[in-house]
C-alpha cells in the first residue's frame, strides 16, 4: 500500500509545538515526548492540515528537491512510526 492511499488524524491527547524549527510532540496519555527534525516537522504540519498522505506528498514534492518515490517511502515510514506510537490514527 502506498502512502497515497492513507487518511490520517492526530490522536486525541497529542499536543504539538514547534520550537526552533523542530516539532515537539507530547502524548498526554503516556506523558512521553517526541521530537521531529525540520523535514519531519513539515510533514507533521501538513498531515495535520491536509489529513491525507497523498495531498502531503503532492505538496512536498513541490517544496523539496526529492523524487516522488523517495518522498513516498520517507512519508510512509514517518506515518507508520507515528501511528505505532499512537500519535496518529491511519485509515486506508
Amino acid at each position: 500500500m502506498t502512502a497515497g492511499a492513507q487518511r490520517v488524524e492526530v490522536s486525541p491527547g497529542v499536543v504539538f509545538r514547534e520550537v526552533g524549527g523542530e516539532a515537539v510532540l507530547l502524548d498526554l496519555r503516556s506523558h512521553r515526548y517526541y521530537s521531529l527534525d525540520p523535514v519531519g516537522t513539515r510533514m507533521w504540519a501538513l498531515l495535520v492540515e491536509l489529513g491525507s498522505t497523498a495531498a502531503v506528498a503532492e505538496r512536498l514534492v513541490g517544496e523539496f528537491e526529492v523524487d516522488a518515490e523517495t518522498l513516498d517511502r520517507d512519508l510512509r515510514a514517518l506515518v507508520e512510526k507515528l501511528a505505532a506510537e499512537g500519535l496518529l490514527t491511519v485509515e486506508g
